[in-house]
């Protein structure tokens, strides 16, 4: 495992920032009557854009986390293993998330890292600037990034941190029901301000925009997006309140086609080290165990093809490892296992059109039609597999009798029986069945965005994972249920002891991994 000189990466952030500042430019004054108070003119964004536009800047860089070991931690050793993605292939490594008993140093980083980083960004952008547009584009990012430390943990500091205009982060708590409320409050802001300026230049600040490159209209999309899988979290705890935000979100447009995917190209990909150069992580079984009984097509462009089997009856293919087992020999791991295709060119995926079209789907089986439902449920599916090259689709969803198959351990001995047995092709009028698939496919169609797969998978039960093949949670834990949530970093209990003592509280169970979210009513269909 690498480790990050914090130090370091902040005094470089701050001689960028001291840069940009230097650079900016004076201009005159501008007044104007009679326009709408939330548009921008370009000038006023030339003004104000280089003395956010390193805030702004950084919080892109946070929504999926593009450094690399901030990434590493969040969405490959918490997220990635819990929802059935990603497995670490050390062989001296014992304390990990995917067996319930991580370090007292891993349990920081999806929290303390995220929010102590998060913030001065974000009152960077409050205190350098009013242009409308700029701190709804804050505002926006503060709740994408912000709504996974939530849906991790329940109860985070949230509203009190901007409202007590304290520079310390030893506030107090919201509960989870508090902070997803005041993120649709804010989004509906940011989505009216950013909607009365889509006409403005892609120049206003396009150079600090590595996702839409200063299109406001994708942005508006993208909030829009973000909204209705908000909306879709809270259907099995607030209904109605969940249909009513996911109606508002697709009635104001959301992305629907692929060229509007919310992916952050940079110069540089750093999250591929994890993969290519340290070869830390290898795919998980359960991904592949699905894929390989659906002889899904994707799997060409996703994964790498190993020697699978031994003597005459190895051939090329696809194998995974199991979620919480330990390799004796982290060499053959990585060899044995499929691998990611990523290189640093690839851009960092945030939402794509397959997640929103199978939201869609979902919307429609709850509280549309069936048919409806099942339209959108195949075009998710096609939408995937153009955004990843892939041929065929019309015959994937045909396959009638194709299910996923039994887990054979390529290296090791950690054999399972298939627990996701879901087939492919939609069912007229069957809720259950139904929704099976729309959630199980949009888990193949958004890897390897963990975090929201995990949510999804509390949310629904599905898919259906495998239980870890090695419980180190003394207890806390229900391997068939699977963990529900992060317990909060120690950090939290010696510098913010009251406040988070009022959380535990507020979450109504033990501040243990097993301990269900605000809206995690559904166990487990493993």
């Amino acid at each position: 495992m690498k480790t990050i000189s914090h130090i370091n990466r902040s005094a470089w952030i701050a001689g960028v920032f001291t840069v940009l500042l230097a650079a900016a430019g004076c201009t005159g004054n501008f007044e104007e009557i009679n326009r709408n108070p939330n548009e921008v003119t370009e000038a006023e964004m030339q003004r104000e854009n280089y003395k956010t536009g390193a805030n702004v800047k950084g919080l892109i860089n946070l929504v999926v986390p593009a450094q690399e070991h901030m990434y590493q931690f969040n969405e490959l050793l918490v997220s990635g293993s819990y929802a059935g993605y990603t497995e670490f292939t050390s062989d001296s490594k014992f304390e990990k998330f995917s067996t319930f008993n991580p370090t007292v140093d891993w349990l920081k980083w999806p929290f303390v890292n995220v929010i102590s980083e998060t913030y001065p960004y974000y009152r960077g952008v409050l205190n350098g600037t009013d242009n409308p547009v700029m701190r709804a584009l804050a505002d926006l990012l503060r709740v994408a990034i912000m709504h996974r430390v939530t849906d991790t943990y329940g109860p985070i500091p949230y509203s009190k941190i901007v409202e007590d205009k304290k520079e310390s982060l030893s506030v107090s708590y919201d509960t989870q029901e508090e902070v997803y409320m005041k993120m649709f409050e804010e989004l509906d802001a940011a989505i009216a301000v950013l909607k009365a300026n889509t006409s403005l230049s892609t120049e206003a600040f396009g150079k600090f925009d590595g996702v839409y490159s200063g299109n406001v209209g994708q942005w508006v999309k993208f909030a829009n997006s973000l909204k209705l899988r908000m909306a879709m979290r809270l259907s099995n705890v607030k209904p109605e309140i969940a249909k009513a935000k996911a109606a508002e979100a697709i009635g104001s447009g959301v992305i629907e086609s692929n060229g509007d995917n919310a992916e952050l190209t940079l110069a540089e990909n750093r999250s591929a080290l994890c993969w290519n150069n340290w070869n830390d992580h290898r795919i998980g079984a359960d991904l592949i165990s699905v894929m390989n009984g659906y002889n899904d097509p994707r799997r060409e462009t996703m994964f790498t093809k190993v020697t699978v089997g031994k003597g005459e009856t190895a051939t090329p293919g696809f194998a995974g490892i199991r979620i919480g087992s330990y390799p004796g020999d982290s060499d053959a791991a990585k060899a044995g296992y499929s691998n990611m295709i990523i290189d640093s060119k690839s851009p960092y995926l945030w939402m794509n059109a397959a997640e929103i079209t199978f939201l869609r789907a979902e919307y429609e089986l709850r509280w549309g039609t069936d048919a409806e439902a099942k339209a959108f449920y195949e075009q998710a599916v096609k939408l995937s597999f153009e955004e990843r090259g892939a041929k065929g689709a019309e015959d994937y969803l045909a396959q009638a009798d194709a299910v996923p198959e039994n887990y054979q351990d390529n290296v090791g001995s950690n054999n399972y029986s298939a627990v996701c047995k879901i087939t492919i092709p939609w069912e007229t009028d069957n809720f259950d069945r139904n929704l099976e698939r729309i959630i199980t496919q949009k888990w193949i169609a958004i890897f390897p965005l963990g975090t929201e797969a995990w949510a999804e998978h509390r949310r629904t039960g599905y898919p259906a994972l495998f239980p870890s093949a090695n419980d180190r949670s003394g207890g806390s834990v229900d391997p068939a249920v699977g963990p529900r949530r992060l317990n909060y970093p120690v950090e939290e209990y010696t510098e913010n002891a009251a406040n988070v003592a009022a959380a535990v509280e507020m979450l109504g169970g033990p501040d243990t991994q097993g301990t269900h979210l605000w809206w995690d009513k559904t166990t487990s269909k493993n």
